[in-house]
């Protein structure tokens, strides 16, 4: 008896039938039930029969990529499956009821019975870790995956990645990869173990998603607490926005680029993309990590700026229009004369950094500060660490839009 097997369990209080998954303790079986429910069962007292074996066809490849893949069929596009951990990627230690990332790929394929028959799927995992555990290193390892999985021919990604840090890393492949397909990030908000999760229909969504025509890193989750749509947010202008909310994932500055509506698996794009196919696939994984991400605050210690001394780069989250305290001002420019260089973005959830309108934003132009324009802090933060790796002009690199994430104008979205 073995995981993605179909069964049947008797018990003197019922009897459960479904596919068997992987458990985190010898003592419980978990099932996924036919109406989309895992429940834990003790072993100890049950009679346990194998209805089918392996019911999704997931043939293991025990290689140093540890990939896996399933049957294929000629009609189907090929989407490669790439597993960082996280919640859509996890399940419950029934010893201690947390929440522990252990899925890899092919338990993805078997937690999510409907994603089959929609592609043909390869699995590979880059890691398998929560979301607040990503370091650089863990990205560029992942950008030389989806970037192996193109070039073998898969017609788009999907990235299974927890939600906290997800922002970032679709950050950072839109500057690390020029790809001819989607890539789409996804994840859930509440583990497969929760009657509300999220993890099916975004799964679903996001593969639909990189089967579409959209060519740029996405990210894909729940547009409303329901489940009817999930919205496309370019990687670069995503922000979460709520600690637990199933939508917590909006864009800012814009709208999303598109949606995917769950009951008719109808992908829509509402503004401009770039199309499948117009680029040649490329990869620049090279980043400087010595960055800094610092928000200001009225009493901030002046140690948080000088703890940045010697780094490659600093982003600073200011107020407003992006400005700090005018005693800080002179710390900066010690920072730049130093060769930091200092990027300044705004704590504001939108708008541009403009700093020509008061004494203190042209004070901090006169001290070398480079203007993150509408940048969100995190996409500054990993655009500089590409940047400082990759361009011969930072500061003019910094304000160049490379992937969306500056946008030609701001403009107050409604929601």
């Amino acid at each position: 008896m073995n995981p993605g097997d179909r069964i049947r369990v008797e018990r003197a209080d019922g009897e459960y039938e479904g596919v068997l998954l992987p458990s985190s303790t010898a003592e419980q079986l978990v099932v996924k039930l036919d109406g989309g429910y895992n429940v834990g069962i003790d072993r100890e007292g049950s009679d346990t029969t194998v209805l089918e074996s392996d019911v999704y066809q997931i043939e293991s490849a025990q290689d140093e990529t540890e990939s896996s893949a399933v049957t294929f069929d000629e009609d189907l596009p090929t989407v490669a499956l790439i597993s960082t951990g996280g919640t859509i990627a996890s399940t419950v230690d029934y010893r201690t009821g947390a929440v522990t990332a252990r899925f890899d790929a092919e338990d993805v394929l078997r937690a999510v019975p409907d994603l089959a028959g929609r592609a043909n799927y390869r699995g590979r995992v880059v890691a398998n870790i929560l979301s607040e555990n990503m370091e650089v290193p863990i990205w560029q390892d992942l950008a030389h995956a989806v970037y192996e999985e193109i070039a073998d021919g898969a017609d788009g990604v999907v990235v299974m990645h927890g939600t906290d840090t997800m922002q970032f890393s679709a950050s950072a492949l839109s500057f690390m990869l020029d790809t001819p397909v989607p890539i789409v990030f996804t994840g859930s908000q509440r583990s497969a173990d929760r009657p509300s999760s999220d993890n099916v229909m975004n799964a679903v969504c996001a593969v639909e998603a990189a089967t579409s025509d959209a060519a740029e890193v996405m990210v894909c989750m729940h547009a409303s607490e329901s489940d009817d749509v999930c919205a496309l947010h370019r990687g670069t202008r995503v922000r979460k926005n709520h600690t637990s909310r199933r939508d917590a994932f909006e864009t800012v500055g814009a709208q999303p680029l598109g949606t995917v509506d769950y009951d008719t698996e109808t992908v829509s794009f509402d503004g401009e993309y770039a199309e499948r196919g117009a680029v040649e696939l490329d990869v620049l994984p090279d980043l400087d990590p010595d960055v800094e991400l610092v928000k200001f605050t009225p009493g901030m210690d002046p140690a948080f700026f000088d703890a940045c001394e010697g780094k490659s780069g600093l982003v600073v989250e200011g107020t407003g229009l992006g400005h700090v305290h005018t005693d800080r001002i002179d710390q900066l420019a010690s920072l730049v004369d130093d060769g930091t260089t200092v990027v300044m973005t705004s704590q504001c959830i939108d708008g541009r950094v403009c700093d020509r309108v008061y004494d203190t934003g042209r004070d901090l132009l006169d001290a070398g500060v480079v203007e993150g324009e509408n940048m969100l802090p995190g996409t500054a933060k990993v655009k500089l660490m590409w940047a400082l790796a990759n361009a011969d002009d930072v500061a003019a690199t910094m304000r160049e839009p490379l992937a969306g994430e500056i946008t030609e104008e701001s403009r107050p979205w409604s929601a």
